[in-house]
């Protein structure tokens, strides 16, 4: 299988010299390192947020910023910026890096270095670790041609009294090895089940489908609520697309018309095949993918965006 999934871009050799923000100062990409007492190398103690961003902007870059601040706050951590400085932050290492377009942007906070590699977050030194990676990035065309193929993991995602996807967290082991299992059936994405057996999402994106017309995704109660997710719930109810939030099963998804997947980088993604069963009959994307997609895209350019 090749690598044609959510994370799949293409590359840009440009890429191999941008310059990294760490703790406020700019540096070459082979400098940026951090110690291996940061909580984040240690524990997977820390909290990220993913931005794009297009013609000049950093689309959707509230909504984001709030994100990051709820993980923060929900982990205990003081991220030591204001929003504000965070923006500043963002658009000075675009502009280092002579960027406008096209643009893949990851915000990483860690609680930062430790005395001792332990879980107590006491035992951390009161700096945070704060690094901002920006490259060129625009999504694999041929995942959006031939559509990606996912596989129904044995990994269930977790209910938010054991580990709350809602918090955007380091710690991801759970949906990688969902992934791993994906890769090795042949597959580019994981889809993942809620404790009860519902469909809850991919390892790294939303998902839905289409049924006679009506868009269905997960009541969210077991999964991350992406910021693309909640555009494209909020296109279908201001575009006259039935759309609703609720449980529903692989047996419903098998038969689905449509599927596809909402994430940050790759907007909205339809999907080709689930365990080996090919979903709708026609080509891709479907009908009502295809107008979604093209309402996100004209969403994205908008002032609206940011």
């Amino acid at each position: 299988m090749d690598d044609k999934g959510a994370q799949s871009y293409q590359g840009d050799e440009r890429n191999a010299r941008v310059l990294i923000w760490l703790n406020g100062r700019l540096v070459p990409r082979e400098q940026a390192m951090v110690s291996v007492f940061d909580s984040g190398f240690v524990l997977g103690d820390g909290v990220w947020e993913g931005f794009r961003q297009v013609r000049g902007r950093i689309i959707f870059a509230d909504a984001h910023i709030d994100r990051l601040f709820e993980g923060a706050t929900a982990i205990d951590l003081d991220i030591g910026m204001t929003r504000e400085q965070i923006k500043e932050a963002l658009d000075e290492t675009c502009r280092a890096n002579d960027m406008t377009d096209g643009v893949h942007i990851r915000m990483m906070v860690t609680r930062g270095p430790k005395h001792a590699p332990n879980q107590d977050p006491r035992h951390a030194t009161g700096k945070p670790t704060i690094v901002i990676i920006a490259e060129r990035k625009l999504p694999n065309p041929a995942v959006k041609r031939e559509g990606m193929v996912l596989f129904t993991s044995t990994i269930r995602c977790s209910p938010p009294d054991m580990f709350d996807l809602r918090l955007n967290s380091h710690s991801r082991l759970n949906l990688i090895q969902a992934l791993i299992q994906a890769i090795k059936a042949g597959a580019h994405e994981a889809l993942m089940l809620d404790p009860h057996g519902f469909v809850a999402s991919g390892n790294s994106t939303n998902f839905f489908i289409v049924r006679r017309g009506r868009v269905i995704t997960s009541t969210g109660r077991y999964n991350f609520k992406g910021i693309t997710r909640g555009n494209v719930i909020d296109l279908c109810r201001a575009n006259d697309i039935p759309v609703a939030e609720t449980d529903f099963t692989l047996t419903e998804t098998y038969s689905a018309e449509e599927a596809f997947v909402t994430g940050t980088f790759g907007g909205v993604t339809p999907v080709a095949m689930i365990d080996g069963r090919r979903i709708g009959a026609g080509s891709l994307p479907g009908p009502v993918t295809a107008r979604l997609d093209a309402l996100y895209q004209a969403l994205v350019q908008s002032p609206a965006a940011g």
